[in-house]
């Protein structure tokens, strides 16, 4: 998946050696790889996939295959139900819902975690830097499914001053941007971090992070 994101997203921006070495992988498999042809119909098996993954992730990785199926449905993918139960069970995709007797929430939008008040209130601007952060998270298909990239803007200089790249939506992901964003810049009394609403933003480890 790293070697597919490397060549479909990276190169050529950037130089080949500095991605395998910041995504930690051999420069000789990513070389290995534009030599094997994909077929299409591998290709679409990666993308429905990947569209799973999107899914089971949005809704905290609780929804089975016909829950999945019906929300691809409702998202523009034409696909069987048996279709997405047999991508599923061959990538390892999994419902935690068998192993839990009680109800489980399963959507972001209505976590209980604690939210923050929008300070911003849509005034995206600011007059000095390391003042006014925004983050937000996206997803990138890849013959292998999709990447997830998150990252953290100062809105003085519109320059992203922070980012990850990782495999899952989990909250790891943006506490993982943001711990490297305070790597490369200090805070300053006063900084307001806005970010959406989401489960990973009101997870207790971005809280710890924030606090």
């Amino acid at each position: 998946m790293k070697l597919l994101f490397i060549q479909r997203v990276l190169v050529p921006e950037f130089p080949v050696r500095d991605c395998c070495r910041l995504l930690d992988v051999s420069e000789s498999g990513y070389y290995r790889l534009l030599k094997q042809p994909v077929s299409k119909r591998e290709v679409g098996r990666q993308e429905l996939v990947g569209k799973i993954r999107v899914v089971f992730d949005e809704f905290s990785r609780v929804y089975g295959s016909p829950r999945v199926h019906q929300e691809l449905l409702r998202t523009g993918t034409r696909v069987s139900r048996n279709t997405v139960a047999n991508a599923m069970r061959r990538a390892g995709i999994q419902s935690r819902m068998h192993r839990r007797k009680h109800r489980v929430k399963t959507t972001d939008s209505n976590h209980d975690s604690p939210i923050a008040p929008n300070l911003l209130n849509r005034n995206f601007t600011s007059d000095a830097p390391n003042k006014v952060w925004v983050s937000d998270f996206t997803y990138i298909p890849t013959l292998e499914g999709f990447m997830y990239l998150a990252t953290v803007m100062d809105l003085f200089s519109r320059k992203i001053i922070g980012w990850r790249i990782a495999d899952h939506a989990r909250a790891e992901l943006v506490v993982t941007a943001l711990n490297n964003t305070l790597l490369s810049r200090k805070s300053s009394s006063g900084l307001v971090l806005h970010s959406d609403r989401g489960v990973q933003y009101a997870s207790q480890e971005y809280r710890a992070l924030l606090a």
